[in-house]
Formats: structure tokens, sequence, C-alpha cells
């Protein structure tokens, strides 16, 4: 018997056929088309799960269930998406609308809480029973495991990490509050933050390496001026870091987890992101004092974590 994984975002869907062991049997991916109405959305995802049981000679009969990880706010006892920006969702019977194709039991839960149970089961996290994960891409995503099991609070919608305010009256975010920690330590926060260090300081490496262009910046461009021994980028660097540690210190002093796990493109970073500030945070930490203290680690399960994460949904139940 097999689950079935979903990973709805924003700009593809991508499914996989999943064993008991969290193996992809198998998976592909459609685009997404975000700007079309639901019932087409969740068509394409059922025509998708056609083929993937069609190419692997895998029948419906045999799938136990489908899980479903989506950016937004599910309701997760009912199988509505509440609310996705990304898709312009709201109000969405996904749950229902699936059911129209395929009778077996749906799941529905947020993407970050999916990615956050992938690494749980099989992943940088697997040998504990509480862990967060925060993804550092375009904003902060968060998933909380509380006893190796998705903490959503009484209404499915905790865990908006990158939502909790790190700098009073700061930044506006498109949540509407200011100074939100993904404002200042996502991978866009550090893209913005480069190219202000950069334009601020002609000399500096950044602006050869991307020859003046400022919109060939990315995540990876300070790192690399960094590398390269640019002071500039030293100096951007260790203030982001310090962002990064704000969150990351109130997720500990609150939670106390064995495990945070860093995700999203900056996690590819590993040691040169991780180490620096691993070694704030157990520096100031509440937990410092004497205290078993959280282990901060990158991410193993990457591209798959949505598709994985989403099929143990099922087998959670």
């Amino acid at each position: 018997m097999v689950y079935i994984g979903i990973d709805l975002g924003g700009m593809s869907i991508k499914a996989g056929i999943v064993d008991k062991q969290g193996k992809i049997l198998i998976k592909d991916k459609v685009p997404t088309k975000a700007d079309r109405h639901y019932s087409e959305i969740i068509l394409d995802m059922a025509t998708l799960i056609k083929k993937l049981l069609n190419d692997s000679h895998i029948t419906i009969d045999d799938v136990l269930g489908i899980g479903i990880g989506s950016p937004g706010t599910p309701d997760s006892k009912s199988g509505v998406l509440v609310f996705s920006n990304n898709l312009h969702f709201y109000n969405v019977p996904i749950r229902e609308e699936l059911k129209r194709y395929y009778d077996v039991p749906i799941y529905l839960e947020n993407d970050a809480n999916v990615a956050a149970l992938a690494e749980s089961e099989f992943g940088a996290s697997k040998n504990v029973e509480n862990s967060v994960m925060i993804t550092l891409g375009t904003g902060i995503g968060g998933g909380i495991i509380i006893n190796n099991r998705i903490y959503g609070g009484f209404n499915s919608a905790a865990s908006e990490l990158g939502h909790m305010i790190i700098v009073h009256d700061g930044i506006l975010c498109s949540c509407g509050q200011k100074g939100c920690f993904e404002k200042y330590a996502s991978a866009s926060a550090l893209i913005s933050q480069t190219i202000e260090g950069a334009k601020k300081n002609p000399t500096s490496l950044i602006n050869e390496i991307v020859n003046h262009d400022y919109s060939k910046i990315n995540a990876k461009t300070v790192f690399n001026a960094k590398e390269a021994g640019d002071e500039t980028a030293k100096n951007i660097i260790t203030t982001f870091i310090g962002y990064l540690s704000s969150g990351i210190i109130n997720i500990v002093d609150i939670l106390f987890p064995e495990y945070i796990v860093i995700g999203g493109g900056l996690g590819n970073e590993g040691e040169n992101l991780i180490a620096p500030l691993r070694k704030i945070v157990s520096e100031t930490a509440y937990s410092s004092h004497g205290l078993r203290e959280t282990t901060i680690l990158p991410a193993k399960m990457g591209n798959d974590a949505g598709i994985i994460g989403a099929a143990m949904l099922v087998k959670q139940q």
C-alpha cells in the first residue's frame, strides 16, 4: 500500500507516489497557472494523479490516501483552504472537490508544516520528538513538530513564524504588520540588504560580481563576495545573521525544541550560515545557562520535502 503526496505551489503542482519508508516511487509536476478558477487547478491535480497511477501501474485501490501541502491557512479538519494569497484561494473546499475524482481519505496542511513533517520523519530531525523547521525563501515559513506531530493550534493556523515581530515599528510587511521576522531574515530580505550595501559602497566586490546590475543580485551573491574577502559583504552577512538569530532565539525560548532545522534556498549555505548563527544563539538564548541546548542544523529533504511530508499526513492518521 502507498500514499500520494501533493505539493501545491504558486508556480507548480508537484505530486508523487510514496511508500511507507518515505521513498518516492514516481513523481511528476505541471504548472499551477494560479490565475485560474480553483476547480481547474484541482482538476489538474486529479489528472496528474491519474498519470502517476497509470505510469506506475498502481491502482487507486492500492492508495491509502492523499495528502496535500499548500501555502496559506488551511482548515485541516474540513479540508478547506481558508486563504492563500499565492494561489488567490479563499475558502476553497479542496478535499470536497478532489473527492469528486478519488474517493479516498484526503488531508490538507500548510506547506511549511508538511516540510517540517518530512524532516521529522526521514530527514534532519528524524531522531527527536520535538523540532521546528524554518524555510528561508521569499518569506519565512515555519513548521512546529511536537511529539512527532504537526502543531497547528486550535484553528490549524499556528506556526506563522515569519510574522513574529522582531523590530518594533520596523519595515512594513505584506501582512500589514511592521517589523516581521521575514522582512529582515528571509532570502528576499538578504537580497534587499545586499543591494543597499552595494549602493552605499561602490568599491565593494558585490558590484563587480554583478557588473553593477543590481537585478542580478541573489542570496548567493553576498556569500560569494564574503568568501573573496569583501568587507562590505562580511558586514551585510553579520547583520543578517543577527536578525536571523533574533527570531530563532525567540523560538528557542518559547518552545525549546530539540532541533531547529534550516531549509529553503539559504539553507544550502550550510555551515557558512549556520555556524555563526549557532554561536550567537548558544551565547544568547535563555537555554544557554547550564541547560541542554537546541541543536541547529540544515535540512536534508530538499525539493522532495513537500511531496513526502504531504504523503506522511496520511500515515499519521
